[in-house]
């Protein structure tokens, strides 16, 4: 396994790569933030553990440029800040996990792991299908350019269609996933709201599949 620690506090920096090669990670050190995003660009990590207070560049700024860049390398963002706020925005600029200043050893040992378990797999913060863009964390959604009016159950309709791009999806699936397990109204609410996404995202994003479901168009289908 192989690690990156972007911590600007040199005696904190050591001391975690002395604790994570005694666990068997391969560990580079940065020191700023400009070292930290090059390390990053540059190499393939198994996991990134990534200060949020750092000179030249901060942890917020690296994170969110890497997942643009689409680098999916796990990152554990490490800080003394305790405020939700900073916590949210964390996770909503793509950190994978956080955990304060001072911290048990074995905990960040522990949440490394599962981190690398997980992988690198694509986990982009904005979700995109075609022209369609849609941010979970501030509840905007995009045609192209054009910012789209959508009620929070569409919303939550068109988020659930491009998380599953490609796939068709049936009409209980979408009630269960979109409304919930105990929805006892009419079924035919699905097509209703459909045909409400369809006048705004685009007729040809989404097609009806007669007895079996709905589908997002991918980026090539849609393009």
């Amino acid at each position: 396994m192989r690690a990156l620690v972007v911590e600007d506090e040199p005696r904190l920096a050591t001391g975690l790569r002395n604790g994570l090669e005694a666990e068997g990670y391969a560990v580079d050190v940065a020191l700023t933030g400009t070292d930290g995003l090059w390390f990053a660009r540059e190499h393939e990590y198994d996991v990134v553990l990534l200060d949020l207070m750092l000179p030249e560049i901060d942890g917020f700024e690296i994170c969110a440029t890497l997942r643009a860049e689409r680098v999916w390398t796990p990152i554990l963002m490490l800080t003394a800040r305790e405020a939700d706020t900073d916590q949210v925005r964390a996770l909503d600029t793509g950190a994978d996990d956080y955990l304060t200043k001072p911290f048990s050893y074995v905990v960040l040992i522990a949440r490394l792991r599962a981190l690398v378990r997980r992988g690198g797999a694509e986990r982009p913060a904005v979700l995109e299908a075609g022209e369609l863009r849609l941010d979970p964390a501030t509840h905007r959604a995009w045609r192209g350019e054009v910012e789209l009016v959508l009620t929070a159950r569409e919303l939550s309709l068109l988020e659930f269609l491009i998380r599953r791009r490609g796939q068709v999806v049936s009409k209980r699936t979408i009630l269960d996933h979109v409304w919930d397990y105990d929805f006892d109204g009419d079924p035919n609410i699905v097509e209703v709201y459909i045909r409400r996404l369809r006048t705004k995202v685009g007729e040809q994003n989404i097609s009806t599949l007669r007895g079996a479901g709905y589908r997002l168009a991918t980026a090539c289908e849609s393009g």
